[in-house]
Order: structure tokens, then sequence, then C-alpha cells
């Protein structure tokens, strides 16, 4: 499906395909209502801009090992450094905090579809461990002292 069988690409195909609806629904869907317009799009750049820069600082963080797949890159190794360690999966975290940001700029469907990715995203999380727990001695041990999949304290 998409040049790499075996590693996922469908969990990709989902993910990029939600995402490309919700470039669209930002661009023509149905506003915020007027009075609380402002206000959400100051907040919500400001939450776009930080889920960029954690996406950002967790893809540098991974380099060679950053891949859209569920299954880790052939000769990678195990990153435990930077944001990883406060949670085990940063992008998603940074992602999560960018298109919520975009939502609030936007309108109500865009948020909704940010909800949907995220559920997508925690349940291609718990297939990317497995793989990770298959591929890493080490995983398991990062794991439990690394509790929090996306949000330290929460989840």
């Amino acid at each position: 499906m998409t040049g790499s069988p075996g590693r996922g690409g469908a969990w990709v195909v989902a993910q990029f395909a939600l995402m490309a609806v919700l470039v669209v629904v930002l661009v023509v869907g149905p506003r915020w209502p007027g009075a609380a317009r402002t206000g959400l799009a100051v907040g919500g750049v400001v939450l776009a801009v930080s889920g960029a820069a954690v996406a950002g600082w967790a893809g540098r963080a991974l380099g060679r090992a950053l891949t859209p797949f569920p299954r880790p890159v052939p000769g990678g190794s195990l990153v435990e450094a930077g944001p990883f360690r406060l949670v085990r999966h940063p992008i998603y975290t940074g992602g999560a905090l960018f298109f919520a940001g975009l939502s609030l700029v936007a309108g109500p469907v865009a948020l909704v579809l940010t909800g949907l990715l995220v559920v997508l995203w925690a349940f291609k999380a718990r297939l990317e461990e497995q793989h990770l727990v298959s591929r890493y001695a080490g995983y398991a041990r990062y794991a439990e002292r690394v509790r929090y999949r996306f949000v330290p304290g929460v989840y």
C-alpha cells in the first residue's frame, strides 16, 4: 500500500488522510461564533506553536530513527533522551497540541477531527509499543520508568 509492506502502512495512510481532511476543514469549515473567535484564536496560535516546537524537539531527538510507521526503522536505537524522558510518544503530543491549536483558530468541526486524530494516534502508539518491546530489550524498563504515553501525569 505504501511501498513498505509489513511496517504499518495503513496506519500512516489513515493518519495522513485524516490530517488532510483536517487541513481542508481548517480552510473551509465552519468557524467559531464571533464573540469567542478572537480569544480562541490567540490561545490556538500559542498552542499550535508549542505543539510544533514539541514535535520538532522530539523529531530531532529521534534523528534517523524517525519514521511515520509503527515499526521501528531497521538499525535504529531506543531513544530515551530529550522529550522522551517525559513521555513515550512526544511527537504525537506535539501533533495533538498543534492540531488542537489550529482547531481553536478554525472551528468546532476541526476540533472534532483533531480528537479523532488523537484517538487514532493512541491506538497506533499501542501497536508501536508492541514492536518496540520486540525490537529493544530495554523498552519494557523504559516504559516502566516513563509511565505516560502522551501527557505526563495523565496518559
